[in-house]
């Protein structure tokens, strides 16, 4: 695979802390799925989140983007502390997709992600019943943000095709379209290329770069080891929802208890909590 290497890292203090999780804890009854973990991810920065199956990595992301109440712990974005409600954490900045794909499989890529761009309108129950004015250019405004965003991701030609008749990784792309149509500040991935093909992985890895490019921040969750140590700027490691480690991909894919954390994963085959 051929790839771009990613950007050098800016100075601390020149790059605005978007995310901060602060001793995150998830406890279910009496297992304790994700251990006092925390996490900053800056501007600009692309952070990868890798581990065993079980290890935590998906129920963090919940607690991160309010599907879930953390136990204990803070989750903060811009410096302000996040509602635990999925809605409100979207409007606040935050964007992700998930492991399995959640299109509207019988409507368009276009009005996918103008379902996304919703968030963002104004026009009111009764405004949009009747199809006033505002309403109408709020719909025209729409579309053609998301016809920009199509065209961003490499869909440009997609726009009227049913998201079910895509093929698999135009799927993935439309989700991320579908993302940003909110206009984040940091766009969370659960495992983005699971099930693509190399030259699919490929695209993906520089799409997620051209995000990175354009300032925003982005936290990946993916367990094709390759692609993380080559996209990401920074990767935490959680075995057992603690961080096992945290550091540049060199450091992490030498560590020895890495290692050891995936090939004696025997007893960690479980699905994500």
């Amino acid at each position: 695979m051929t790839v771009t290497e990613p950007a050098a890292p800016a100075a601390e203090a020149a790059r605005r802390v978007v995310l901060e999780a602060a001793g995150v804890t998830m406890r279910f009854g009496g297992l304790t799925a994700v251990d006092d973990v925390s996490m900053q991810v800056r501007e600009g920065e692309i952070v990868g989140l890798i581990g065993p199956n079980g290890a935590g990595k998906t129920t963090f992301f919940n607690c991160l983007t309010g599907m879930y109440i953390p136990t204990e712990g803070r989750v903060t974005l811009g410096g302000e502390t996040l509602p635990p409600k999925p809605l409100k954490v979207v409007r606040a900045g935050m964007a992700r997709t998930f492991q399995n794909i959640r299109l509207f499989a019988n409507m368009t890529s276009l009005e996918n992600v103008m379902v996304g761009r919703y968030c963002r309108t104004s026009s009111m129950a009764l405004t949009s019943i009747l199809r006033g004015p505002k309403f109408r250019r709020e719909e025209a405004a729409t579309r053609e943000r998301a016809q920009e965003l199509l065209d961003y991701v490499g869909l440009a030609d997609s726009a009227e095709i049913l998201a079910r008749n895509l093929p698999y990784g135009d799927q993935r792309r439309l989700e991320i379209a579908r993302a940003l149509a909110t206009d984040p500040q940091i766009l969370l991935l659960d495992e983005p290329t699971a099930g693509m093909n190399p030259k699919e992985t490929e695209e993906t890895m520089h799409l997620i770069f051209k995000i990175r490019d354009s300032g925003m921040a982005v936290v990946v969750i993916e367990h094709d080891m390759r692609f993380i140590f080559n996209l990401c700027d920074r990767v935490l490691c959680l075995v057992r929802g603690t961080v096992l480690i945290e550091g540049s991909p060199g450091e992490v894919q030498s560590d020895h208890r890495v290692i050891e954390a995936y090939i004696g994963g025997d007893d960690d085959e479980e699905e994500d909590a």
